[in-house]
Protein backbone atom coordinates (compact mmCIF):
# COMPACT_ATOMS: atom_id res chain seq x y z
CA UNK A 1 0.00 0.00 0.00
CA UNK A 2 1.37 3.59 -1.12
CA UNK A 3 4.66 1.90 -2.17
CA UNK A 4 5.87 5.28 -3.23
CA UNK A 5 4.41 7.51 -0.05
CA UNK A 6 6.74 4.59 1.77
CA UNK A 7 9.75 4.68 -0.07
CA UNK A 8 9.51 8.76 0.38
CA UNK A 9 9.54 8.16 4.19
CA UNK A 10 12.64 5.52 4.36
CA UNK A 11 14.73 8.10 2.44
CA UNK A 12 13.63 10.79 5.05
CA UNK A 13 15.48 8.52 7.39
CA UNK A 14 18.65 7.92 5.22
CA UNK A 15 18.68 11.58 4.56
CA UNK A 16 18.71 12.69 8.58
CA UNK A 17 15.48 14.23 8.43
CA UNK A 18 14.32 12.33 11.61
CA UNK A 19 15.98 9.07 12.80
CA UNK A 20 12.78 7.05 13.88
CA UNK A 21 9.23 7.01 12.67
CA UNK A 22 6.09 5.21 12.83
CA UNK A 23 2.98 5.99 10.13
CA UNK A 24 0.16 4.17 9.23
CA UNK A 25 -1.82 4.01 5.86
CA UNK A 26 -6.08 3.44 6.20
CA UNK A 27 -7.64 2.52 3.33
CA UNK A 28 -11.38 2.08 4.13
CA UNK A 29 -11.09 -1.97 6.53
CA UNK A 30 -6.96 -2.38 5.00
CA UNK A 31 -4.44 -1.11 7.65
CA UNK A 32 -0.16 -0.52 5.98
CA UNK A 33 1.44 0.38 9.72
CA UNK A 34 5.15 0.67 9.49
CA UNK A 35 7.89 1.32 12.26
CA UNK A 36 11.82 2.32 11.46
CA UNK A 37 15.03 3.61 13.42
CA UNK A 38 15.48 5.02 16.66
CA UNK A 39 12.84 6.39 19.64
CA UNK A 40 15.67 8.01 21.23
CA UNK A 41 19.64 8.71 19.85
CA UNK A 42 20.86 10.12 23.10
CA UNK A 43 22.06 9.48 25.63
CA UNK A 44 21.58 6.03 24.14
CA UNK A 45 20.01 4.73 21.31
CA UNK A 46 16.65 3.09 21.71
CA UNK A 47 14.39 0.94 19.13
CA UNK A 48 11.47 2.58 17.70
CA UNK A 49 8.47 0.40 18.45
CA UNK A 50 5.01 1.16 17.57
CA UNK A 51 3.69 1.51 21.51
CA UNK A 52 6.07 4.34 22.01
CA UNK A 53 4.17 7.57 23.09
CA UNK A 54 5.10 10.91 21.17
CA UNK A 55 4.96 14.08 21.67
CA UNK A 56 2.41 15.74 19.00
CA UNK A 57 2.34 18.93 19.74
CA UNK A 58 0.05 21.12 17.95
CA UNK A 59 -2.26 17.82 16.83
CA UNK A 60 -3.52 19.02 20.47
CA UNK A 61 -5.16 21.85 18.74
CA UNK A 62 -7.46 18.77 16.72
CA UNK A 63 -7.69 16.15 18.18
CA UNK A 64 -8.46 17.75 21.54
CA UNK A 65 -9.84 21.40 21.32
CA UNK A 66 -11.31 21.64 18.14
CA UNK A 67 -13.12 18.03 18.93
CA UNK A 68 -14.75 19.63 22.06
CA UNK A 69 -15.61 22.58 20.53
CA UNK A 70 -17.50 20.93 17.63
CA UNK A 71 -19.24 18.65 20.02
CA UNK A 72 -20.80 22.01 22.10
CA UNK A 73 -21.32 23.37 18.07
CA UNK A 74 -23.36 20.44 17.82
CA UNK A 75 -25.33 21.16 21.14
CA UNK A 76 -25.35 24.56 20.48
CA UNK A 77 -24.23 25.30 23.68
CA UNK A 78 -22.01 27.73 21.71
CA UNK A 79 -22.01 29.67 18.32
CA UNK A 80 -19.33 30.83 15.64
CA UNK A 81 -20.31 33.91 14.99
CA UNK A 82 -20.75 34.61 18.76
CA UNK A 83 -17.77 36.81 20.27
CA UNK A 84 -15.26 34.95 22.76
CA UNK A 85 -16.23 37.50 25.27
CA UNK A 86 -19.40 35.76 25.28
CA UNK A 87 -18.14 32.65 26.57
CA UNK A 88 -14.85 34.23 28.02
CA UNK A 89 -15.68 37.63 29.94
CA UNK A 90 -11.69 38.22 30.81
CA UNK A 91 -10.66 37.99 27.09
CA UNK A 92 -10.82 41.55 26.26
CA UNK A 93 -11.55 42.07 22.31
CA UNK A 94 -15.23 41.56 21.68
CA UNK A 95 -14.62 41.70 18.32
CA UNK A 96 -12.66 38.51 17.80
CA UNK A 97 -15.11 35.24 17.11
CA UNK A 98 -15.27 31.61 17.86
CA UNK A 99 -14.77 31.48 13.95
CA UNK A 100 -12.26 33.58 13.71
CA UNK A 101 -10.51 31.80 16.04
CA UNK A 102 -10.81 28.40 14.64
CA UNK A 103 -10.07 29.39 11.15
CA UNK A 104 -6.65 31.02 12.09
CA UNK A 105 -8.48 34.92 11.17
CA UNK A 106 -8.29 36.83 14.04
CA UNK A 107 -5.16 38.34 13.27
CA UNK A 108 -4.32 38.70 16.88
CA UNK A 109 -0.74 39.96 18.14
CA UNK A 110 1.29 36.98 19.40
CA UNK A 111 4.41 38.28 20.85
CA UNK A 112 4.72 38.48 24.44
CA UNK A 113 7.25 40.27 25.76
CA UNK A 114 9.55 38.14 28.23
CA UNK A 115 6.89 35.47 27.56
CA UNK A 116 8.90 32.25 28.69
CA UNK A 117 10.01 33.87 31.95
CA UNK A 118 6.19 34.22 33.27
CA UNK A 119 4.20 32.27 35.38
CA UNK A 120 1.29 30.27 34.70
CA UNK A 121 -0.76 33.28 35.68
CA UNK A 122 1.12 35.68 33.99
CA UNK A 123 0.86 33.87 30.56
CA UNK A 124 -2.81 33.65 31.06
CA UNK A 125 -3.90 36.94 31.56
CA UNK A 126 -1.18 38.02 28.44
CA UNK A 127 -3.31 35.91 26.09
CA UNK A 128 -6.37 37.41 27.54
CA UNK A 129 -5.30 40.78 26.66
CA UNK A 130 -3.95 39.92 23.45
CA UNK A 131 -6.35 42.34 20.43
CA UNK A 132 -7.00 41.81 16.47
CA UNK A 133 -5.64 43.59 14.06
CA UNK A 134 -6.56 45.17 11.07
CA UNK A 135 -7.18 42.32 9.07
CA UNK A 136 -9.57 40.55 11.02
CA UNK A 137 -11.61 38.29 9.07
CA UNK A 138 -9.73 38.93 6.10
CA UNK A 139 -6.56 36.94 6.23
CA UNK A 140 -5.36 33.54 7.44
CA UNK A 141 -2.40 33.50 10.13
CA UNK A 142 -1.85 30.57 11.87
CA UNK A 143 -0.97 30.76 15.66
CA UNK A 144 -1.03 28.75 19.04
CA UNK A 145 -3.13 31.94 20.51
CA UNK A 146 -6.67 31.04 19.08
CA UNK A 147 -6.60 27.40 20.62
CA UNK A 148 -4.96 28.81 23.78
CA UNK A 149 -8.01 31.16 23.70
CA UNK A 150 -10.74 28.80 23.29
CA UNK A 151 -8.72 26.39 25.70
CA UNK A 152 -10.16 29.08 28.70
CA UNK A 153 -12.98 29.27 27.16
CA UNK A 154 -13.87 25.27 27.60
CA UNK A 155 -12.60 25.77 31.43
CA UNK A 156 -15.20 28.60 31.78
CA UNK A 157 -17.98 26.46 30.38
CA UNK A 158 -17.20 22.97 31.97
CA UNK A 159 -15.34 24.77 34.97
CA UNK A 160 -12.31 22.20 34.99
CA UNK A 161 -8.93 22.47 33.89
CA UNK A 162 -8.77 21.80 30.26
CA UNK A 163 -6.87 18.49 30.43
CA UNK A 164 -9.54 17.04 32.53
CA UNK A 165 -11.53 17.94 29.49
CA UNK A 166 -9.84 16.45 27.02
CA UNK A 167 -9.37 13.28 28.81
CA UNK A 168 -13.43 13.31 29.54
CA UNK A 169 -14.43 14.26 26.35
CA UNK A 170 -12.24 12.77 23.81
CA UNK A 171 -9.68 10.10 25.18
CA UNK A 172 -12.84 7.93 27.66
CA UNK A 173 -15.34 7.89 24.84
CA UNK A 174 -12.81 7.23 22.07
CA UNK A 175 -11.04 4.45 24.03
CA UNK A 176 -7.63 6.61 23.83
CA UNK A 177 -5.93 4.32 26.77
CA UNK A 178 -2.70 5.34 25.54
CA UNK A 179 -3.32 9.64 25.65
CA UNK A 180 -1.74 11.39 28.48
CA UNK A 181 -0.64 14.95 29.22
CA UNK A 182 2.54 15.43 31.73
CA UNK A 183 3.40 13.83 34.00
CA UNK A 184 4.02 10.66 32.33
CA UNK A 185 5.08 7.74 34.10
CA UNK A 186 5.69 5.36 31.16
CA UNK A 187 9.09 3.64 29.52
CA UNK A 188 8.33 4.06 26.25
CA UNK A 189 8.19 7.96 25.38
CA UNK A 190 9.96 9.02 22.25
CA UNK A 191 11.64 12.57 23.51
CA UNK A 192 12.19 15.81 21.49
CA UNK A 193 14.70 18.68 22.01
CA UNK A 194 17.63 19.21 23.50
CA UNK A 195 17.76 22.35 25.39
CA UNK A 196 20.61 24.88 25.73
CA UNK A 197 21.04 23.60 29.16
CA UNK A 198 21.93 20.22 27.83
CA UNK A 199 18.64 18.54 29.04
CA UNK A 200 16.93 16.49 26.47
CA UNK A 201 12.81 17.00 27.11
CA UNK A 202 11.51 13.47 27.49
CA UNK A 203 8.03 13.38 28.81
CA UNK A 204 7.94 16.95 29.34
CA UNK A 205 5.65 19.49 26.63
CA UNK A 206 8.36 20.46 23.66
CA UNK A 207 6.21 23.70 23.14
CA UNK A 208 7.07 26.42 25.90
CA UNK A 209 3.91 28.14 26.31
CA UNK A 210 2.08 24.58 27.04
CA UNK A 211 5.01 23.53 28.79
CA UNK A 212 4.32 26.97 31.36
CA UNK A 213 0.25 26.59 30.80
CA UNK A 214 0.65 23.15 32.19
CA UNK A 215 -3.41 21.68 32.67
CA UNK A 216 -4.71 24.69 31.09
CA UNK A 217 -2.83 24.74 27.41
CA UNK A 218 -5.22 23.67 24.72
CA UNK A 219 -2.38 24.34 21.66
CA UNK A 220 -0.20 21.33 22.72
CA UNK A 221 0.90 18.82 25.10
CA UNK A 222 -0.71 15.65 24.06
CA UNK A 223 1.43 12.56 24.11
CA UNK A 224 -0.26 9.46 22.45
CA UNK A 225 0.23 6.19 19.92
CA UNK A 226 -0.41 5.74 16.35
CA UNK A 227 -3.15 3.64 17.78
CA UNK A 228 -4.42 5.82 19.68
CA UNK A 229 -4.80 8.37 16.84
CA UNK A 230 -6.50 5.80 14.54
CA UNK A 231 -9.17 5.67 17.27
CA UNK A 232 -9.58 9.49 16.78
CA UNK A 233 -9.24 9.22 13.13
CA UNK A 234 -12.07 6.71 12.94
CA UNK A 235 -14.89 9.19 14.01
CA UNK A 236 -14.14 11.27 10.76
CA UNK A 237 -13.99 7.93 8.06
CA UNK A 238 -17.04 6.09 9.92
CA UNK A 239 -20.53 7.62 10.70
CA UNK A 240 -20.83 8.11 14.33
CA UNK A 241 -22.76 9.51 16.63
CA UNK A 242 -19.65 11.33 18.19
CA UNK A 243 -19.45 13.79 15.40
CA UNK A 244 -22.76 14.11 13.12
CA UNK A 245 -22.33 13.51 9.17
CA UNK A 246 -23.26 17.23 9.12
CA UNK A 247 -20.65 18.51 10.98
CA UNK A 248 -17.85 16.39 9.26
CA UNK A 249 -19.33 17.55 5.81
CA UNK A 250 -18.97 20.94 7.10
CA UNK A 251 -15.47 20.63 7.46
CA UNK A 252 -14.77 19.95 4.15
CA UNK A 253 -15.68 23.07 3.05
CA UNK A 254 -13.45 27.07 3.50
CA UNK A 255 -14.89 27.83 6.59
CA UNK A 256 -13.01 31.29 6.79
CA UNK A 257 -15.32 34.18 6.87
CA UNK A 258 -14.68 35.66 3.50
CA UNK A 259 -14.37 31.14 2.22
CA UNK A 260 -11.11 31.98 0.74
CA UNK A 261 -8.52 30.96 3.05
CA UNK A 262 -8.62 27.38 2.91
CA UNK A 263 -9.21 26.84 6.24
CA UNK A 264 -11.37 24.56 8.05
CA UNK A 265 -13.02 24.57 11.82
CA UNK A 266 -9.38 23.84 13.27
CA UNK A 267 -8.37 22.00 10.42
CA UNK A 268 -6.52 22.84 7.14
CA UNK A 269 -7.20 21.58 3.65
CA UNK A 270 -5.94 19.91 1.41
CA UNK A 271 -6.41 18.57 -2.07
CA UNK A 272 -9.24 20.64 -3.28
CA UNK A 273 -10.98 20.60 0.26
CA UNK A 274 -11.23 16.83 0.12
CA UNK A 275 -8.61 16.21 2.86
CA UNK A 276 -8.24 17.63 6.65
CA UNK A 277 -4.98 17.84 7.21
CA UNK A 278 -3.14 19.81 10.96
CA UNK A 279 0.94 19.29 11.64
CA UNK A 280 2.98 18.99 14.66
CA UNK A 281 5.91 20.89 15.17
CA UNK A 282 8.04 18.13 16.93
CA UNK A 283 7.41 16.04 13.75
CA UNK A 284 3.78 14.57 13.03
CA UNK A 285 0.75 15.18 11.30
CA UNK A 286 -2.30 13.78 10.17
CA UNK A 287 -3.86 13.46 6.75
CA UNK A 288 -8.15 12.73 6.75
CA UNK A 289 -10.37 11.66 3.91
CA UNK A 290 -13.39 11.06 5.32
CA UNK A 291 -15.36 10.65 2.07
CA UNK A 292 -13.54 8.10 0.97
CA UNK A 293 -12.85 6.51 3.92
CA UNK A 294 -8.77 7.04 4.07
CA UNK A 295 -5.64 8.24 6.33
CA UNK A 296 -2.75 9.29 6.83
CA UNK A 297 -1.04 9.17 10.11
CA UNK A 298 2.80 9.99 10.28
CA UNK A 299 4.59 10.46 13.75
CA UNK A 300 8.80 11.01 13.33
CA UNK A 301 11.24 12.39 16.20
CA UNK A 302 12.23 14.98 14.09
CA UNK A 303 13.85 17.25 16.30
CA UNK A 304 15.64 14.98 18.44
CA UNK A 305 18.40 15.77 19.22
CA UNK A 306 18.18 19.16 17.18
CA UNK A 307 15.74 20.88 15.24
CA UNK A 308 16.17 21.82 11.43
CA UNK A 309 12.76 22.91 10.60
CA UNK A 310 13.63 24.25 7.21
CA UNK A 311 14.83 20.91 5.59
CA UNK A 312 11.94 18.97 7.70
CA UNK A 313 8.93 21.38 5.99
CA UNK A 314 9.96 21.40 2.72
CA UNK A 315 10.58 17.27 3.19
CA UNK A 316 7.30 17.07 4.60
CA UNK A 317 5.40 18.85 2.17
CA UNK A 318 6.74 16.42 -0.74
CA UNK A 319 5.97 13.48 1.14
CA UNK A 320 2.10 14.85 1.75
CA UNK A 321 2.25 15.71 -2.27
CA UNK A 322 3.32 12.16 -2.69
CA UNK A 323 0.57 10.39 -0.53
CA UNK A 324 -2.32 12.38 -2.06
CA UNK A 325 -1.04 12.12 -5.88
CA UNK A 326 -0.50 8.46 -5.40
CA UNK A 327 -3.64 7.82 -3.60
CA UNK A 328 -5.37 9.82 -6.91
CA UNK A 329 -3.32 7.66 -9.34
CA UNK A 330 -3.99 3.70 -7.41
CA UNK A 331 -7.90 4.65 -8.28
CA UNK A 332 -8.55 4.75 -4.05
CA UNK A 333 -10.62 7.86 -5.02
Amino acid sequence: MYSKTQKKIYEGRQNGIFSGAVYRFISHKERCTGVLGNATVLPQKEVMTKEHLFDVASLTKVVCTTTVVLRLLEKQVICLEDSLQKYLPQFQDSRVTLRHLLTHTADITTWIKQRDQLTKEELKQAYLSVQAGNQLGKKVKYTDSGMILLGFMLEEIFQEDVTTIFKKEVFLPLNMTNSFFPPIQRNKIVPTQKLATGQILKGQTHDPKARILHEHAGNAGLFTTVDDLEHFVQLYLNQTDFLSPKTINCLLQDQTPLKNGNRSLGWDLKDKNKVLFHTGYTGTFLAIDPLNQQAFIFLSNRIHPEDHKTTYISYRDELVCCYLKEKASSGML
